[in-house]
């Protein structure tokens, strides 16, 4: 199976293909404020848009893995870009208010799918290291999600924000053309996925861990994501600018991060990077906490993001290692749980922020590190112990 394709090649494209999910899952947030000018919209519609988006991303993340073990990445990868590209062309020109909800799922499911498929692919083509290689894949990622909010405010002044978005649906066909074009690995369960192994697979008490790790750690960089903006104008007094700077911290540690993991950081066990990721977590979050301006916060952020990092590509490594032959469902099952995470704990936060203050966000963060070490510790533990 191996001589049939250019793992090379199959590598950058899934690059593209994580860089294009970055750009998806950032620009409804970077465009909301235009978007509320043109259809006049009030709170609670904009607040719908927002939960649509995840509930398309986890629609994708559920399809995608047994279609990929089923049928493979050709013909998924493609279909997840053309969503995409009706997405962000609605999001740019459609004129009523249940298209542009339309619009906002459709980039949702096909993100979802193509997060969790070039996931796949990559753990897939990876004989070794497979933590290192989807680190380096989740560099593009925050490639994708710094670039757009940038080149958003860069060109501001001289061109409308619906041309930008059109431009990148147009990326996003580019992509589905290249995503046709080439090979990819063959199905690894050309003759159907049996009960038995779906049975077994939901049986696994090391995956369940490894998911409600996921779990957590989505639920972790949902807070950040969606609740620092919010916690420094308020807090620490920040304006908006400022505050968004703050958060393209975070994004940025992550970023700068993952690429050391993919490379410097390459031959360090599993268990001892996620141990020194937790350290810097704590550190990072201490600092946040106790920052009294926009600069000490803006470093906490930055090192939380570098914090974080690691959590996704090696969880998702350990998951590659143990289903080679379900890699895509074993990925399907445990980042819908992640996913589930991040919108269950931001909800609970939402209320909380409402009811008793922003203020709580370090104690969710601080209670979700403890979770993590405790998690982390069982799983290595478990395979440990299996070996």
């Amino acid at each position: 199976m191996k001589g049939t394709y250019n793992r090379q090649l199959v590598f950058w494209l899934a690059c593209l293909g994580m860089l294009l999910f970055g750009i998806g899952l950032i620009t409804l947030g970077a465009v909301l404020p235009d978007l509320r000018l043109k259809h006049s919209l009030d709170a609670v519609q904009a607040g719908t848009l927002f939960s649509i988006l995840p509930v398309g991303i986890i629609g994708g993340s559920v399809l995608f893995g047994p279609v990929c073990d089923r049928y493979g990445y050709r013909l998924l990868l493609p279909v997840s870009a053309l969503l995409m590209f009706a997405g962000f062309e609605g999001l740019a020109f459609t004129g009523t208010i249940w298209m542009l909800t339309l619009s906002v799922f459709l980039i949702g499911l096909g993100g979802g799918a193509i997060n969790g498929a070039t996931n796949a692919v990559v753990a897939d083509i990876s004989t070794n290291g497979k933590g290192a290689d989807l680190s380096i894949l989740g560099v593009f990622f925050g490639i994708g999600a710094l670039g757009m909010p940038l080149l958003l405010s860069l060109l501001e002044e001289t061109v409308r924000f619906e041309a930008i978005v059109a431009a990148t649906g147009g990326l996003v066909l580019v992509a589905a053309v290249l995503f046709t074009a080439v090979r990819f690995p063959a199905a690894k369960q050309a003759e159907g996925i049996s009960l038995k192994q779906i049975t077994c697979m939901l049986r696994d008490g090391t995956l369940l861990m490894i998911a409600f790790f996921l779990f957590f750690q989505s639920a972790f960089e949902g807070l950040i994501n969606n609740w620092t903006t919010t916690y420094l104008t308020e807090r620490v007094a920040a304006p908006r600018e400022a505050a968004l700077m703050g958060l393209s911290a975070y994004v940025a540690g992550m970023t700068v991060m993952r690429l050391l993991i993919g490379s410097v950081f390459r031959k360090l066990p599993e268990r001892q990077l996620l141990y020194i990721s937790f350290a810097i977590t704590f550190a990072a979050l201490l600092l946040f906490r106790l920052s009294s301006s926009v600069t000490p916060a803006a470093a906490g952020l930055f090192m939380l993001g570098a914090g974080l990092a690691a959590g996704f590509p090696t969880m998702l490594g350990l998951v590659g290692n143990r289903y080679p032959d379900l890699s895509g469902t074993a990925f399907s099952f445990v980042l819908v749980i992640g996913l589930t995470g991040n919108i269950l704990v931001n909800y609970s936060m939402g209320i909380v922020a409402e009811n008793y203050g922003i203020r709580h966000l370090t104690t969710y963060t601080f209670t979700a590190l403890v979770i993590l070490t405790i998690l982390a510790t069982v799983i290595f533990s478990r395979l440990k112990h299996n070996k």
